[in-house]
C-alpha cells in the first residue's frame, strides 16, 4: 500500500507539472514574428551574403561591421534544440571575430571569417 501511495503521488505531481508548465503554455508575443529554424538559417545566410558582397565591393569596415551585426541579431531567431544551439554559438563566434576584423579594417580576414561562418550556418540545417 505504501508503494502504491508513492507511485500515485509521483504520478499526480508529474501530471500537475505538465498541466501548468510555462513551456506548455508558451506563446509568442503579439506583433512578434517567429520563424521556423530552417527559415531563420536562410535569413542569417542571406545577411552573411550581403556582408560578403559588401566586402568584395570594397565597402568601409564600419558598414561591413553593421551588416555582420544584423546577421548576429538575426541568428538569435534560430531555436531548434541543444545541438543546433551549440553549433549556432560556434558560428556566432566566427561572426563576432569577423565583425572585429571589419572594425579594424582588416577586410581580408573578415571575409575569410564570413565564409567560414556561412558554411557553419548552412551545416546547421543538417542538425535540425
Amino acid at each position: 500500500m505504501k508503494i502504491l501511495k508513492k507511485i500515485l503521488l509521483s504520478l499526480l505531481i508529474a501530471a500537475s507539472m505538465g498541466a501548468v508548465s510555462t513551456s506548455v503554455l508558451a506563446e509568442t508575443d503579439k506583433g512578434r514574428v517567429t520563424y521556423a529554424p530552417a527559415d531563420a538559417i536562410d535569413i542569417v545566410s542571406g545577411k552573411i551574403k550581403l556582408a560578403l558582397d559588401a566586402v568584395t565591393s570594397g565597402a568601409e569596415g564600419e558598414k561591413v561591421a553593421d551588416l555582420i551585426k544584423d546577421a548576429l541579431d538575426a541568428s538569435k531567431e534560430i531555436n531548434a534544440n541543444d545541438k543546433v544551439d551549440m553549433a549556432r554559438s560556434r558560428a556566432n563566434n566566427k561572426l563576432k571575430s569577423a565583425k572585429t576584423h571589419a572594425k579594424e579594417a582588416a577586410l581580408q580576414e573578415a571575409e575569410q571569417e564570413l565564409r567560414e561562418a556561412a558554411k557553419m550556418f548552412e551545416a546547421l540545417k543538417g542538425l535540425i
